[in-house]
This record gives C-alpha cells, sequence and structure tokens, in this order.
C-alpha cells in the first residue's frame, strides 16, 4: 500500500482488528509521491522521503516487533531531483558524475522518455555500476528493509553507448539478467555478513534466458484493472502458467490489477467484485501481493470497506493454510525448474481437453486444483477433471468427490486422448472452486488448516 506514516499505521491497525496474517508491508512510496498525468508515481532516487515517511526507521521497527517485515521499491534508473526540494542526494548527478549512466551517441546520459517523466538507466556492463547500485541496496537494508521490488528492466535503448562496448540490439536482453544479477548478489552477501537466517527477498518482471538463475522471485508487471483476457484477471492466470512453462517458477500478479483509467470517456477502475476475485485467484500463487494501482483513489481497495478487509482476511486465511505445501513446492522448483502453480498440461500432456486450456484452471502442485471465477457476475464454473490417472478430487468447502462416481468421457484424435468430465461447480465469493486429491495427505492438511482458521 502507499500513503505514508501515519496511513499504514491506521491500515495496519484495521488489518489487526480483522484478524488478517500479514509479512510484510511493500511500501513503493517510501521515496515520497509525485503526481503526474499518469497518476501517483514515485521520485526515482533510491533514499526515504523523510516527510512523507516520518519516523521510518520507527514504523520499520514498530512492524518488526509485530512480526511485519518492511519492503519498498527501486529499478535501475534515475531521475534529476531538481524538482524535489527535501531530497538528500541527487542519485542521478552522482552516477552522470561517476560516468556509470547508459549514454547515447553523444557520449551523454541518454534520457528516455518513461511514462509522464524522462529517465536516465545505470550501465550495468561497467562493474562500478554494480558496486555502487549495491551500495543503495546496503542503505535500505541496513534501515531495516527486508526486500524490494526490483522493477523495470525491460527497456535498453537499441541504439545505446555502453561501457563494454557490446551491441546494445544484443544487450538489450542480456540487460534485465544483469539488473536481477545486481541485486542477487547484494542479497546474498547481505545474508552471509547479517546471518539472517531468512535473508531479503526481491522480485523482478523483466528477464531473458538466464533470469531465473538470478532471481528470487518474478511477478508479471501491470495487468488492466479489468475482466479482460488479453490485458485484465485472465491475462494474469495466462502469465502465471505460461511463465512456468517457460522457466519462470515463482511468479505472481498484483492482486486487483494495476493499470487504471479515469477519463471521462475511458473508464477501468477496480470494482469490489473484481478485487475480490483476483484475491481468491492469487491466494494459491507462490505471493498472495496486493497493488493499489496508478489511481489508488478510483479502485476498490482491500481496506476501502469492512466487506473488502474480512474477504481480505479469508484470503489471507487461505493462503497461510497452504504454506507447508508450498514451501515444499519452493523447495521443488529450485531443484527441478517446476512452478508452483502448473497448467495441467505438465501432469496431463496427453489430453486433448488439457491441451485446450489456457486461463479456465491450474494446480498448485500436484495435490491442488483451482478454477477460479474470471467473469464479472459469475457464482459458477464450468471444472475440467482429468482421470487418466484414476484418481478423484474433494471440494474443499462442500466434500463433494469429483472423480470415481462421475461419468468420465473417453475418446481421441490422433495421438491425443481425452480422459475426463466436466462439472459445473458452485463459487460464489469467498468460497472459490478448489478441489484437493482424494485420499492426500496435502489436502487432508490443508482442509484441517483452513478449519483451525475459521475458514470453513
Amino acid at each position: 500500500m502507499q500513503g505514508g506514516t501515519e496511513a499504514v499505521r491506521r491500515v495496519w491497525r484495521q488489518l489487526q482488528d480483522h484478524d488478517v496474517p500479514v509479512s510484510a508491508f511493500w511500501l513503493q512510496d517510501w521515496v515520497g509521491q509525485r503526481k503526474t498525468a499518469i497518476g501517483s508515481q514515485l521520485w526515482w532516487n533510491w533514499e526515504v522521503d523523510d516527510d512523507h515517511y516520518a519516523g521510518w526507521k520507527d514504523l520499520i521497527r514498530d512492524l518488526r516487533r509485530d512480526g511485519v517485515r518492511t519492503m519498498t521499491y527501486c529499478n535501475p534508473c534515475l531521475v534529476p531531483m531538481g524538482e524535489k526540494g527535501n531530497a538528500r542526494r541527487h542519485l542521478y548527478e552522482e552516477a552522470k558524475e561517476l560516468g556509470i549512466l547508459v549514454r547515447d551517441e553523444a557520449g551523454e546520459p541518454y534520457m528516455m522518455p518513461n511514462t509522464a517523466f524522462d529517465v536516465a538507466m545505470l550501465d550495468f556492463t561497467n562493474p562500478e555500476a554494480s558496486s555502487w547500485f549495491k551500495g543503495i541496496l546496503r542503505g535500505m537494508a541496513d534501515e531495516g528493509v527486508s526486500g524490494w521490488m526490483a522493477d523495470f528492466g525491460e527497456g535498453l535503448p537499441l541504439d545505446a553507448r555502453l561501457h563494454s562496448g557490446e551491441d546494445p540490439v544484443a544487450a538489450h536482453n542480456r540487460y534485465p539478467e544483469l539488473w536481477a544479477r545486481v541485486n542477487r548478489e547484494f542479497a546474498d552477501e547481505w545474508k552471509s555478513e547479517a546471518g539472517e537466517e531468512d535473508g531479503l527477498v526481491f522480485f523482478v518482471r523483466a528477464g531473458f534466458r538466464e533470469s531465473s538463475r538470478w532471481a528470487m522471485l518474478f511477478w508479471e508487471g501491470d495487468q488492466m484493472v479489468s475482466w479482460q483476457a488479453n490485458d485484465g484477471i485472465k491475462s494474469s492466470v495466462v502469465g502465471l502458467l505460461s511463465g512456468g512453462l517457460s522457466g519462470i517458477p515463482l511468479n505472481h500478479s498484483d492482486a486487483g490489477g494495476y493499470c487504471t483509467v479515469d477519463l471521462p470517456l475511458l473508464r477501468y477502475r477496480r470494482s469490489e467484485e473484481l478485487l475480490m476475485r483476483w484475491m481468491e485467484v492469487n491466494a494459491f500463487t507462490v505471493v498472495f501481493r496486493t497493488h493499489e494501482g496508478n489511481k489508488p483513489g478510483s479502485n476498490c481497495q482491500f481496506y476501502s470497506n469492512s466487506r473488502t478487509l474480512a474477504h481480505f482476511a479469508r484470503c489471507a486465511k487461505i493462503y497461510k493454510a497452504w504454506e507447508f505445501y508450498r514451501v515444499q513446492l519452493v523447495k521443488e522448483a529450485a531443484e527441478k525448474g517446476l512452478p508452483v502453480a502448473r497448467h495441467l498440461f505438465l501432469h496431463y500432456p496427453e489430453d486433448r481437453r488439457v491441451q485446450k486450456l489456457t486461463y479456465q484452471q491450474f494446480l498448485v502442485g500436484t495435490e491442488m486444483l483451482v478454477v477460479p471465477v474470471l467473469d464479472k457476475g459469475r457464482t459458477a464454473v464450468t471444472a475440467y477433471f482429468p482421470t487418466s490417472d484414476g484418481g478423484s478430487w474433494r471440494h474443499v468447502w462442500t466434500g463433494e468427490e469429483f472423480g470415481g462416481g462421475h461419468r468420465s468421457g473417453h475418446g481421441s484424435v490422433g495421438e491425443a486422448t481425452v480422459h475426463g468430465f466436466e462439472a459445473e461447480v458452485s463459487a460464489d465469493v469467498g468460497c472459490p472452486a478448489v478441489f484437493v486429491r482424494v485420499g492426500s495427505p496435502v489436502g487432508e492438511r490443508f482442509v484441517r488448516n483452513l478449519r483451525d482458521l475459521g475458514v470453513i
């Protein structure tokens, strides 16, 4: 969330009142906010804004005392800070003086338009740029920050001049790897020095072939706050599953989406229903994280009213209930590359019906099946249950079993075969269509945890 110290403390009290399990506050506006034509944006100068977050270290300490970490935001770009009166350091000027910025053909810092302002990029083909930026990250960690969004990385200009002298076209795809590597190297160095058992965490959105070697975690960038398939809640599931098939095993999206448009003739504003349904999807991804969006005042937020807070608490507890399995799946991802959230194709590759699935449903590991509501006004979904492995699935909320007692369809086209059946399943808000394997110790423990947390 955003808003400054008092806003965070106020919402933290609300979350406590609603018994919401929280692991971290992610405060992207720790650097201060600037109002632009895009909406509420940030000052790209990676130091805390002491006016916006007065008592920053006290806030971090107080949250940590209650078991809640603090996360921030940064990216590999910098902007001139002449318009910001309370800046202590001018990182753009420092980087320009050190000669560690990407240059244009004239040898000057390459100023690139990015949304509503121009930015310069750090040249990570220069080892001095990496060392300098690690110093920025160290300042964050030394203040008690436990992680950050390592944003952007995809925008290296194709006509830039680089310290290494390499072709910028070839370097374009390598740059996000370098960006992730800088963050990962610092996180590993800090953990080794500090002796912290759980260390730091960062998440990126841009990548290339080597990115999973360096990035701890991915998220899918900025979806529209809409029900759309091309750039909305449906696309977040497509990205989650296609990413998992492409070597990105630990991935998630902003719960509720990000991109908001609030113009007289064109409006995309996050509704309460959309936010609640997106929370239900993301309760079954590796990270359950909210975002206010680029126009927070135009969007329904998790703290907007008692209904959204109660639903947020419910989804957070659902997410917490399978933590034991998530730990296992993250280990499996590290060892084998298998994603946490999986397209059914990974386990039912010969099933012709499975081959046609896009965003309709997904597996969590092998033991949980999620069929989310992704359309406005819907309270039921059509679930497909593959039966080639002879197993059955149990509905988490009702206990109804799907498999042995239902008729399976069989057929083939070429070498592809259908072994399964469809069923219409109720999915009211708060009770998404989630199934566990019958007889699975994972499923039994998940349901038991849901009961212990008061969700069932």
